[in-house]
């Protein structure tokens, strides 16, 4: 196993990561800003106000985007194992 092939396992590895953070935390973040937005003009200061939307949001995202999320994974998983063989060279 060369350098080379490590570091485009790790390259990948990490892109996937990045990828499912970005799906996973982005919706909550959008969400936050609107609910901080209506919070500073309204002057509520209410925690809940600002943490049940994006708590809710951050569950839809994980309920519609989950069985994909996990489909990456696996194939990545998949991609990994089936190419062990080929590694050990």
């Amino acid at each position: 196993m060369t350098p080379d092939v490590v570091i485009d396992i790790m390259r990948e590895a990490l892109w996937l990561i990045v990828l499912l953070c970005v799906i996973i935390i982005g919706p909550g973040l959008l969400v936050g800003l609107v609910v901080s937005t209506f919070q500073a003009a309204t002057q509520i200061n209410e925690q809940t106000l600002s943490f049940l939307p994006r708590l809710l949001m951050t569950l839809l995202v994980l309920v519609f985007a989950g069985p994909w999320m996990l489909t990456l994974l696996l194939d990545h998983a998949e991609t990994l194992i089936m190419s062990i063989p080929n590694l050990i060279n």
